[in-house]
């Protein structure tokens, strides 16, 4: 099987951890051009740039010219597929959960048993 190339697919598009970092960006700060990305990341402009492109390739972002500068906006429907594969894991997540809030519980049972 050969690999999928970045520009088909959202789950490679988001292996990569710079990636991650600029659409986290998007989510948090909202739509942003390119040059606040780059002060924001620390990376060359030719790095986010090249980021973004990879990233819009795939419909995680969308971009608007105003005047020289590029907004580049988060497109989060595009990450509903991410969402539906990882929920399907939400039971080991509740599972866990549970098991964790059922220890915490019994532990402070016992301090105060013994205080």
């Amino acid at each position: 099987m050969s690999p999928t190339p970045t520009n088909t697919d959202v789950f490679t598009a988001i292996a990569e951890p710079k990636r991650r970092e600029i659409v986290s960006l998007l989510a948090k700060r909202g739509p942003l051009p390119v040059g606040t990305m780059v002060d924001l990341t620390g990376l060359a402009q030719s790095s986010v740039s090249k980021h973004l492109g990879v990233l819009h390739d795939v419909g995680m972002v969308s971009v608007d010219r105003q005047g020289k500068q590029r907004i580049y906006k988060l497109e989060a429907n595009s990450l509903k597929t991410v969402f539906e594969w990882v929920k399907e894991f939400e039971s080991h997540w509740d599972h866990q959960l549970a098991r964790i809030k059922a220890k915490a519980e019994q532990r402070a049972k016992s301090l105060r048993e013994s205080n």
